[in-house]
């Protein structure tokens, strides 16, 4: 079940918010863990097996966080499961290509979610290993948080410690819950009426062999609406779902498209991604405290693994090497305050844009290809031509504007009077009513994560 789904916004989400509503406080955990496994359920119930068995084992192995070994085997424990459910076939693939071996590939279904479960239940044992927080001595908020319906299969990455005292005690008032609601309907209308807008000209031509000037100017810029706007409608929803059950999230988006610089982006972008990095890769690898050299091994490190984490394959590796090699260089070479803003706006998205073409090409060649339509100004194919005259109508068109102008911190200085924005709010909602009764194209990008 998706966010963006009738299912889930007319039918689940009512009904689990009226029924937790009208339980005893004492009640609601248990009625929220139940609600949260029959969402994640929906589509796959064997996988709730495997999320329920990693956290009966981390739920003991924090209980018996006395030693580093216990640190070890619940992070080889987690880590493990990871491996093999997301990384086994591109590890079996990669050593068949190294060395002319002919193994199968175990093609293990990956579980929806995993990558950000297992990121949430590693915090929950480091920061019990340190001493940041004590084991959970009732399993079913330990459940709970791992299994939260808003942030379960695409985030925000919730670290325990920020939730550990809203999991006891929670307070759910008329202005939160307004304040949720409203927050959900701006991210579902990100999904559905500005990413969905974008991924329809993406999908289409991403299965094309050359891209001419034109598409791959169109294609790029698309594609940064449909992720951002993905990402961080779904990371709206999330938060807008958890205020609206009690519970308050960091933000995880900042308007990362008016950023300044790399650095300054990977400020703005995916926050509890790189924030979870930061604190449990980059620190204990000593972070910038070793001398230059190390720094620059750690930072290389850790955006080799921002990639990885990604998806298995080597075009989310060379996605994150990329980032970190910019990075890099602003902090050794660039100066980059020094520069124009303007100079400093168009880089960073220049940079920013052309990763994501690799982000989201199957091949390193088709991302290649589409590169060298940047640069080489090509004649558009036929086959470009007739893509781009079937989507890029004057609807999509004037929705993708939207999209630019709304990817910017343009508006956010004015204060606009309660009813204007209540007026704002149900019409957006009735949009996005209309648009999942008529559309029967809803992708759902945290497939491939």
């Amino acid at each position: 079940m998706v966010f963006s789904s009738a299912t889930f916004v007319l039918i689940f989400l009512p009904i689990v918010f009226l029924v937790n509503r009208l339980l005893p406080r004492a009640w609601q955990n248990v009625f929220l863990v139940l609600a949260s496994l029959v969402f994640y359920g929906w589509g796959e119930p064997i996988y709730i097996l495997i999320m329920i068995l990693s956290s009966v084992i981390n739920y003991f192995l924090a209980k018996r966080m006395t030693s580093r070994l216990m640190l070890v085997l619940a992070i080889v424990f987690n880590i493990g499961m990871l491996a093999v459910f997301k990384y086994s076939d591109f590890l079996v693939h990669n050593v068949n290509v190294l060395f002319g071996s002919h193994f199968m590939l175990p093609r293990i279904p990956l579980p929806i979610g995993i990558s950000f479960y297992t990121f949430q239940t590693l915090s929950y044992v480091i920061d019990v290993y340190r001493k940041r927080t004590t084991p959970q001595n009732n399993y079913i908020n330990l459940l709970l948080y791992i299994t939260f319906f808003p942030q379960l299969i695409a985030g925000p990455i919730v670290v325990y410690v920020d939730i550990e005292a809203q999991i006891k005690d929670r307070v759910m008032t008329l202005d939160s819950v307004a304040s949720g609601i409203s927050r959900f309907i701006i991210g579902l209308a990100k999904k559905l009426i500005v990413a969905n807008t974008a991924a329809l000209i993406v999908d289409d031509l991403y299965t094309q062999q050359a891209f001419g000037s034109g598409a791959a100017w169109l294609l790029m810029i698309a594609y940064m609406l449909q992720i951002y706007f993905d990402f961080s409608g779904y990371s709206d929803m999330a938060i807008g779902l958890g205020r609206m059950f009690g519970f308050h999230f960091k933000e995880n988006f900042n308007y990362p498209y008016s950023a300044t610089s790399i650095q300054n982006f990977w400020r703005r972008w995916h926050i509890s991604l790189s924030s979870w990095f930061k604190d449990y890769v980059y620190i204990p690898l000593g972070g910038n405290r070793k001398g230059k050299g190390r720094t620059v091994l750690n930072k290389l490190i850790v955006f080799f693994l921002t990639g990885l984490w990604h998806g298995a394959s080597w075009t989310f590796v060379l996605w994150g090497l990329y980032h970190g090699f910019f990075l890099l260089l602003e902090e050794l070479f660039f100066k980059v305050e020094r520069w124009p803003r303007i100079v400093r706006h168009v880089y960073t998205l220049l940079v920013v844009g052309i990763g994501f073409i690799f982000f989201r090409a199957e091949t390193l060649a088709q991302g290649f290809e589409v590169v060298k339509g940047l640069f080489m100004f090509l004649p558009n194919t036929i086959a470009n031509n007739v893509a781009l005259a079937q989507f890029f109508t004057p609807l999509s068109l004037l929705i993708l504007i939207a999209g630019v102008v709304g990817s910017w911190p343009l508006f956010d200085k004015f204060k606009y009077p309660v009813a204007l924005r209540y007026v704002w709010y149900a019409g957006l909602w009735l949009i996005c009513l209309l648009t999942m009764s008529a559309a029967t194209y809803n992708p759902f990008i945290y497939f491939r994560f």
